[in-house]
């Protein structure tokens, strides 16, 4: 075949194809635009129906809602004339209460007039009346007032003494019932906190020479001493003695043991100081935690902690009023077992509470407070039971006491200091003590004299027999020891003893 024909078929194939293809694509698009279009048309016809069938529903709902508003209009209306009927009522009665009220104001008043016009006779009546009794009586108003108060006042001091009287005899009556609460009430009000510290210790020399050797070339020796030991060296003009004095009563015992060695070894320079005071210091701790274990054992105390001991054992060297801190809390704890057996309250927490109620003095002149408040914050931090806590807490009154535990522990504190010869203290404030005693009991009205006796401990007042009676004496008597019970310190306790004596004295010749 030829080639041309050949190519020239191809070509008029291909054109017949591509002529097929571009109708078959235009017919297709054709049916195409006419099925979107009767869609459309669809639609079209479904909105319309649809927006004619809404608009059907909202006249009918708007038809409705006019008819109910209409209604509740009628209603509103029908309430309104209602309210208006029931407030034209209410104005009339009103208006009708009004006038009532008025009619009665004028009666009133004219009944007042009356009132007053009566109140004004019998004033004159009242006036004349007492113008007549004070004629009759002798007296005037006021005097008759004065009278019949001193009387009554008279009689009720006379009623309130027989009162208090009859209290006391009856609580003593009683006493065999009431005894927990008796001794606990009765021995508590003895307690003090009175504290004498002593602050010095001397240490005797061998000669006079030992002065200049403690003192040392330019001092050196004694500034060594007093930085190493935390003490003062006093070197005065007293033969054959210096003194060591510190308010820590450790550090002043550290410092007469340590001086005193260094006397007696003859060595005294800076160097050999310091060994001194380290070795004694040393010593004395052991002799502290060696004091804290044996006056737990003297006071059949188990279950302390160290510690607690340790600090105990600080209190050897503590003094109060002269008597031994340590000492004083052995007596204390046994006082105290004695007194909780004896009214079946806790042995072992009273003893407990009596062996530790001051071991805050053992710390309180590095801290500040009180050493009831510093003793028990440190015997709680070593968990020490919250009743003894609150025991050595309360035994100055700080705080609550909580049991009868603490009430014994602070009678038998007080029972210990007050023991004769338990305690001194210095002339000058047993002097003062004494003066402060009778000064206050001469301060009240009626005392002629007033004497303290007995070293203090007790007050006897003599009053002027026509100002003060017997009765009231026993009165007086509670009100001198009850102020000398809030202004003064003392150890123990003060008897208040009131004289009253008439003597009537005639010569026959």
């Amino acid at each position: 075949m030829n080639p041309l024909l050949s190519i020239g078929i191809g070509l008029l194939l291909l054109g017949l194809g591509v002529a097929a293809g571009y109708y078959l694509r235009r017919y297709q698009s054709e049916v195409a635009r006419r099925n979107q279009q009767e869609k459309a048309e669809n639609i079209l016809k479904g909105a319309s129906e649809q927006a004619r069938l809404i608009e059907s529903q909202a006249r009918e709902n708007a038809v409705k809602i006019v008819q109910a508003a209409e209604a509740e209009i009628k209603e509103r209306r029908i309430e309104l004339n209602k309210d208006t009927e029931r407030l034209e009522k209410r104005r009339t009665e009103v208006e009708s209460r009004s006038e009532r009220l008025e009619q009665r104001e004028q009666n009133i008043n004219k009944r007042q007039s009356q009132v007053d016009r009566r109140h004004n006779e019998m004033e004159k009546i009242y006036e004349e009346q007492m113008k007549k009794l004070e004629f009759i009586a002798g007296m005037t108003q006021d005097d008759a007032r004065k009278d019949l108060f001193a009387a009554v006042e008279k009689e009720a001091r006379g009623d309130m003494a027989r009162i208090i009287r009859q209290i006391e005899a009856e609580a003593r009556e009683q006493g065999e019932k009431r005894a927990r609460k008796l001794i606990a009430d009765a021995i508590q009000r003895v307690a003090s906190e009175h504290v004498a510290e002593v602050t010095r210790a001397v240490v005797t020399l061998p000669n006079e020479e030992m002065k200049g050797r403690i003192v040392g070339r330019n001092g050196r020796n004694i500034k060594a001493f007093e930085q190493a030991a935390g003490v003062d060296v006093i070197v005065d003009d007293t033969p054959d003695s210096v003194t060591v004095s510190c308010f820590d009563s450790v550090r002043r015992e550290i410092g007469r043991r340590a001086l005193a060695k260094l006397i007696l070894d003859g060595r005294i320079h800076p160097a050999h100081i310091e060994k001194i005071v380290e070795d004694e210091t040393r010593a004395v701790e052991k002799i502290i935690n060696e004091a804290g274990e044996q006056a737990a054992y003297e006071a059949s105390i188990t279950g302390l902690h160290p510690e607690v001991l340790r600090m105990m054992g600080r209190l050897k060297f503590r003094t109060s009023y002269g008597q031994n801190q340590l000492a004083h809390a052995v007596e204390v704890s046994k006082l105290a077992g004695i007194l909780a057996a004896e009214i079946g309250a806790n042995v072992e927490i009273a003893k407990q509470g009596g062996f530790l109620h001051d071991i805050g003095k053992a710390m309180d002149h590095n801290q500040e407070g009180t050493h009831a408040k510093l003793g028990a914050e440190y015997c709680r931090r070593y968990g020490v039971n919250p009743t003894v806590v609150n025991a050595i807490e309360s035994h100055h009154h700080e705080v609550d006491q909580l049991t009868v535990e603490a009430v014994i522990a602070e009678a038998a504190d007080a029972i210990s200091g007050a023991r004769p010869g338990a305690r001194r203290e210095d002339l000058e404030a047993y002097i003062k003590r004494i003066r402060t005693l009778e000064e206050m009991s001469m301060s009240f009205e009626g005392v002629q004299q007033a004497f303290a006796i007995q070293a203090g401990r007790e007050v006897r007042i003599i009053v002027k027999p026509d100002a003060i009676d017997d009765l009231a004496s026993a009165r007086l008597a509670r009100d001198v020891a009850k102020k000398i019970e809030e202004t003064m310190q003392y150890p123990g306790q003060i008897r208040v003893t009131v004289i009253r004596e008439t003597r009537s004295t005639e010569i026959a010749k």
